[in-house]
């Protein structure tokens, strides 16, 4: 098991439309997600920068990051698109956070 950690950029104003869509997460996505090996996927915000902060345990070799391809996926970034910054595709402007520290 793997960890991941990246960092997104929520637009301004939009962390209670981000939490509304995230708690109605779609079930299909939700079951691509589990069957790609991804567990413990959190997204916390720093509410002073708007950077959003995902974490999550990844078994095997990929991770949320990696189901861009999938059309459940494309349809999630379009849906997301208005609230957050994104690029030409509709995906997420993220970037990968290197793990420095870790404790069991």
């Amino acid at each position: 098991m793997k960890r991941l950690a990246f960092k997104m950029y929520l637009n301004e104003g939009q962390k209670e439309e981000y939490q509304k869509r995230h708690n109605e997460i779609w079930p299909e996505l939700k079951k691509l997600l589990k069957e790609a090996g991804v567990s413990e996927y959190s997204i916390f915000l720093d509410e002073e920068t708007n950077i959003l902060f995902a974490f999550q345990k990844v078994s095997g070799g990929g991770g949320s990051q990696n189901l861009g391809q999938t059309e459940i996926v494309q349809r999630w970034w379009k849906n997301m698109s208005d609230i957050m910054q994104t690029n030409e595709d509709n995906s997420p402007v993220s970037v990968e956070l290197p793990e420095v520290f870790y404790m069991e």
